[in-house]
């Protein structure tokens, strides 16, 4: 009798009492796998996902290809992977912006934060940081309040993109205190850098870690970081709590996801492989040196970490009023 392979598999599989899709699981990687980033390159994402790459390659025994897709708030490469075949080949480095931001940002999202992912593994966080030109006269959260009050006309503020963290922080600066400002969006931290560097952008609310550089050179200033306490790699920074403002809070959480669906046992090597590299002594240090505070987490305490996000950050992202179109 003549086998096809699919037959041959059948026929492995009924002998040994396992299911197709668990021998697939089992033998998996088996070709190249990607990690979308939502973001253009060099920011926090971008960097963090290169920073994985080569301890990832090692640990799958597979080529891992970083790829850019911003656009739409994010929400382009995440739905790029929300409808890919759920076989662990395309994952997202997801992050608070597609998850927890921007499908309320929308009349219709185009996948659920939740229930289109499977959430694999928890990198860390990073907050986010008000920075400013040196020649905007405010070295305090509330002098840049004072200062935005006496311009004649809306002060621009610049963000990653639409429907970035930093936007929608921006939106709850602008709202809760009532300030005049308009929000200009970036495809990315890098592109925004250039206004905000010479000077024809006024200030930025921006993910730390790319602004601490320009922060210690002297070529920006930081008024506050967006998390309950002073980040260890900008400590002369005071927090958005201690300037007064603590409805600001917010961290950009960084992890890793895949289509929903994806086999328990490619989800539990994709988490184990994501840990045991994010464990090493010179990637946690490097990971500490970018303001990023690694925790190690298994996919249920992520999926859960994602859920809660998802439930706190939805009425504040509505009530800001903030909009993709």
């Amino acid at each position: 009798m003549k086998y096809l392979p699919h037959r041959r598999l059948l026929l492995v599989s009924a002998l040994l009492g396992l299911s197709v899709p668990a021998l697939h699981a089992q033998s998996w990687p088996q070709k190249p796998i990607r990690i979308v980033v939502t973001f253009a390159p060099g920011g926090s994402s971008d960097i963090v996902a290169r920073l994985l790459q080569p301890g990832l390659q090692e640990k799958l025994g597979q080529v891992v290809i970083v790829e850019n897709k911003p656009g739409a708030g994010s929400t382009i490469g995440a739905n790029e992977v929300a409808r890919a075949a759920p076989d662990g080949y395309t994952l997202l480095l997801s992050n608070t912006a597609p998850i927890s931001i921007s499908p309320f940002m929308m009349d219709k999202a185009p996948y659920d934060p939740v229930k289109s992912f499977s959430h694999v593994a928890y990198i860390g966080s990073v907050p986010n940081v008000f920075v400013v030109h040196p020649s905007v006269p405010a070295r305090t959260l509330p002098d840049l309040v004072k200062w935005i009050n006496a311009q004649p006309k809306p002060v621009n503020y610049g963000s990653g993109g639409v429907g970035s963290i930093g936007h929608i922080v921006g939106e709850m600066f602008k709202q809760q205190y009532k300030l005049n400002m308009e929000h200009v969006p970036y495809k990315g931290s890098s592109p925004m850098h250039n206004d905000l560097l010479g000077g024809t952008l006024q200030f930025a609310v921006d993910t730390l870690t790319q602004n601490v550089p320009y922060m210690k050179d002297g070529k920006l200033v930081g008024l506050a970081v967006t998390s309950r306490t002073r980040a260890s790699m900008s400590p002369d920074v005071p927090s958005v709590v201690e300037a007064g403002y603590p409805k600001l809070v917010a961290d950009n959480f960084l992890g890793v996801s895949a289509p929903a669906g994806t086999p328990a046992e490619v989800v539990d090597k994709i988490n184990k492989a994501v840990s045991e590299v994010v464990a090493r002594p010179d990637i946690t240090k490097r990971l500490s040196d970018l303001g990023v505070d690694p925790m190690p987490m298994s996919a249920a305490q992520f999926t859960q970490f994602v859920t809660d996000q998802v439930r706190d950050w939805a009425p504040a992202v509505k009530a800001s009023g903030a909009r993709l179109n």
